[in-house]
């Protein structure tokens, strides 16, 4: 062993989500405890956090078998470069985050040779493959969860983690984000006061919104029908997502039908300046149910896949994250072929008209911000992680 190896750990994050989070739970673990040095699998948050690559996230960062299948020399070549810095350096800590199936491989060979394993960001083992509950805990010397209902289900299958809170409650900060009128006028925005403001959020993964977007598309268009109303449409644009990709699913079909506008930069001001948004099922709906913003989400994917989905998921009433914190629908849901235009749009006009509707989703979305847990969550799951620290 190195004489230095007491200051490695290693960090698995297969997706750019977990990028994100590993890169703010090692800038938490450097604060409180100076001098570790980090190396594993990420992006560029976890590179720009000062980890040493030893394998790029984004060639493994795949979903559905075939694209695993295409991906598998990439995937076996990231493995196996794990496996060999631990078998070398015997790090004195594995952090895993999420990536389920990659992972607890590695935290097999971790407890092998004798090496805490802390799981940062629990799979959705409630959703499908609850089996991996006990191979979680046995591979695993402390397990992170951030979804409140998580802490429980694992405790009923003889398993105790840590409920950390949610990192969103850290990141999704609405009282630092300037007003309505200001993200207007930052974008040069002329916008009258009455004026519906609609969100148009169909995911971040070009699966996703060449799914989505036409639909979303074709709503706002069926609203902007209602001439005796005025309507804005606002359309983020992540630095990922090449324009020509929204022109070709619907955007340049209807930018002479309805004012919409493209934004670049400041995605949560512009999701805090809307009356309503429809969205695309993923964690954006806890973000805006943090900043107060009623929403219609979407799921929609190959028929082969929702079949097989299907088979494996069927004890969950709900898909979106708001309403499984919540228990009961909070926003409404539409799912593979309930995912329509008109559906949306009838959607979108009872929360911007229905004022009982409006006020009982804005409780709701109160009650799952509150659930959420404190600012915090980084900190508590650096604490967890140093604590795991071997010898």
């Amino acid at each position: 062993m190195k004489a230095s190896s007491s200051q490695t750990i290693l960090i698995v994050a297969g997706e750019a989500s977990g990028d994100m989070h590993g890169a703010r739970l090692v800038a938490a673990m450097q604060q409180l405890q100076p001098g570790l040095r980090f190396s594993g699998i990420g992006g560029r948050e976890l590179a720009a956090a000062g980890v040493e690559l030893l394998f790029d996230a984004a060639k493994i960062a795949v979903v559905g078998i075939t694209e695993i299948i295409s991906h598998i020399g990439d995937i076996l070549a990231a493995r196996q470069a794990i496996i060999q810095r631990l078998r070398r350096e015997r790090p004195a800590l594995l952090i895993l985050i999420d990536y389920p199936d990659f992972n607890l491989l590695l935290a097999a060979q971790a407890k092998k040779l004798g090496i805490p394993v802390f799981y940062y960001i629990s799979p959705q083992v409630w959703a499908w493959r609850s089996s991996r509950v006990g191979k979680i805990g046995r591979l695993t010397d402390r397990v992170a969860v951030i979804l409140p209902f998580e802490k429980d289900f694992y405790a009923e299958r003889g398993v105790s983690v840590d409920f950390v809170g949610h990192p969103l409650a850290d990141t999704v900060l609405p009282e630092q984000l300037p007003n309505r009128e200001e993200f207007f006028q930052a974008h040069d925005l002329a916008v009258e006061p009455a004026t519906h403001v609609i969100g148009i959020l169909p995911g971040s993964r070009s699966k996703e919104i060449r799914s989505l977007l036409p639909d979303f598309l074709a709503a706002a268009e069926l609203l902007s029908k209602d001439k005796e109303q005025k309507w804005l449409f606002l359309l983020p644009r992540a630095s990922t997502v090449p324009q020509e990709l929204l022109l070709e699913n619907g955007l340049a079909a209807v930018q002479d039908k309805i004012d919409i506008r493209v934004i670049e930069n400041d995605r949560y001001a512009l999701m805090a300046a809307c009356d309503a948004v429809a969205a695309a099922s993923g964690t954006v709906t806890l973000e805006l149910a943090i900043l107060g913003i009623p929403a219609v989400t979407a799921y929609r994917v190959s028929p082969l896949t929702y079949r097989l989905g299907r088979l494996l998921v069927r004890h969950l009433r709900h898909f979106s994250l708001v309403n499984l914190i919540a228990g009961r629908e909070v926003i409404p849901e539409l799912l593979q072929d309930e995912v329509k235009p008109e559906a949306i749009a009838k959607h979108l006009h009872l929360l911007l008209e229905d004022g009982d509707y409006r006020h009982k989703v804005f409780h709701g979305l109160a009650e799952v911000t509150e659930k959420l847990g404190p600012p915090g969550c980084t900190k508590r799951a650096a604490e967890i992680a140093l604590s795991c620290l071997g010898p």
